[in-house]
């Protein structure tokens, strides 16, 4: 069975977290949605998981290259 979760999905996930992360600041910078604490802090979190999410994605896509070479 081959896993749900692999290393493309997570890269995609990661940037699509990252691109929320730059999209929810800048409505409120345009005051398109309101600037709410929870909503800064949300969108803070959202790019931090999303750059983990990615950065961890690219390191099993790399090492699983590096060991299909050997």
């Amino acid at each position: 069975m081959r896993a749900w979760l692999t290393t493309g999905r997570m890269i995609t996930i990661g940037l699509v977290l990252m691109i929320l992360g730059i999209v929810l600041p800048f409505l409120m910078v345009m005051d398109v949605i309101e600037s709410t604490f929870f909503l800064n802090f949300f969108s803070y979190i959202i790019s931090l998981v999303g750059m983990l999410v990615a950065s961890v994605g690219a390191i099993m896509w790399g090492v699983s290259k590096r060991n299909e070479r050997r």
